[in-house]
């Protein structure tokens, strides 16, 4: 009961920072289409910019400053990049999206260096927030579970009880009925982006102090959110919520877990010796595959779900 408790508890707070990350690359694709390959990269920039304004100001303020950062610079880009070569189609918008990942990337090398900066948690989000079976649950992986939770109820209010709300989704389906009512709809792709990119920043606020903030970070979510992104349904925000809980708690569970295939097969009572065919693949250990788990359950989704869990779009 214990390793189920802690692992759902660690699954969930995984599984909601990877909902804070796809939610705004999901924003981005259901409004504009594009596949923004330097989403990690705002993330990234979000734990960079937190790190060095909190030794200013302090923590609380960084987590306000810091994504309104974020915000700006992926609004610039839009407005000065993407939008230019957006008349050109959508593999030209993906290479512009890649170089600028790898801009940002050595940018980031050349002004915070190469190794783990030291950006700490803040006094108020140190040690254990409660024990259960013995086992201490810290204060840091419960606030982010309560900031992607009260994130993802403000986006839902602000998209559908808002008036921004419902111009930013007329928008997406209707964009040249949208004009002619007087609205600015590359500005509101603009801000769209920006606020994608955003939320991508305030991931990186409180997760770059909760796990580690380095040039590698944004890499190592990178491919991990946009099988989150594909999984759950591209452009469905209810759809990136629950794959990335399923991810989450998948991949937490199978870490935490040093039991073999082919142990699991001996305890249904099935014969298991080195003559078995795979007995090689049979004797790695569940923890062992786990980083492969969220790819083939991506494999499995587009052979038997193309659309996703709660996906709609078709292009």
């Amino acid at each position: 009961m214990e390793f189920f408790v802690i692992s759902l508890l660690n699954g969930l707070s995984y599984g909601l920072l990877l909902f804070m990350l796809s939610s705004g690359l999901t924003l981005i694709f259901s409004m504009m289409g594009v596949l923004n390959f330097a989403h990690t990269s705002f993330y990234m920039l979000g734990a960079y910019f937190a790190f060095t304004i909190s030794g200013v100001v302090g923590f609380w303020p960084a987590l306000v400053i810091s994504p309104l950062v974020v915000f700006a610079l992926g609004a610039a880009f839009e407005r000065y990049c993407l939008r230019r070569v957006h008349k050109f189609g959508h593999v030209p918008e993906l290479l512009v999206t890649f170089g600028l990942s790898y801009l940002i990337l050595e940018l980031v090398q050349l002004i915070w260096g190469r190794s783990v900066v030291p950006y700490g948690l803040p006094s108020q989000l140190e040690g254990p927030l409660f024990t259960i079976f013995g086992t201490q649950f810290p204060k840091s992986k419960s606030f982010i579970m309560l900031v992607a939770l009260l994130m993802l109820v403000s986006v839902w209010l602000l998209l559908t009880r808002t008036r921004i709300g419902l111009v930013i989704q007329a928008a997406l389906k209707h964009p040249e009925m949208v004009e002619a009512l007087g609205h600015n709809v590359p500005r509101v792709f603009m801000l769209v982006f920006g606020g994608g990119a955003a939320l991508a920043g305030l991931a990186g606020v409180i997760g770059g102090n909760t796990y580690v903030t380095e040039p590698a970070m944004a890499g190592a979510v990178g491919s991990i959110v946009f099988v989150v992104v594909v999984v759950g349904g591209m452009g469905s925000l209810a759809g990136a919520f629950l794959a990335s809980l399923l991810i989450g708690v998948l991949q937490t569970f199978a870490v935490a877990m040093d039991q073999s295939i082919g142990g699991a097969f001996q305890s249904m009572g099935m014969a298991v010796t080195d003559k078995t065919f795979g007995y090689e693949l049979l004797q790695l250990k569940i923890s062992q595959i786990a980083p492969i788990l969220p790819y083939l359950f991506l494999v499995l989704i587009l052979i038997f779900r193309p659309k996703g869990l709660l996906g709609t779009r078709e292009d």
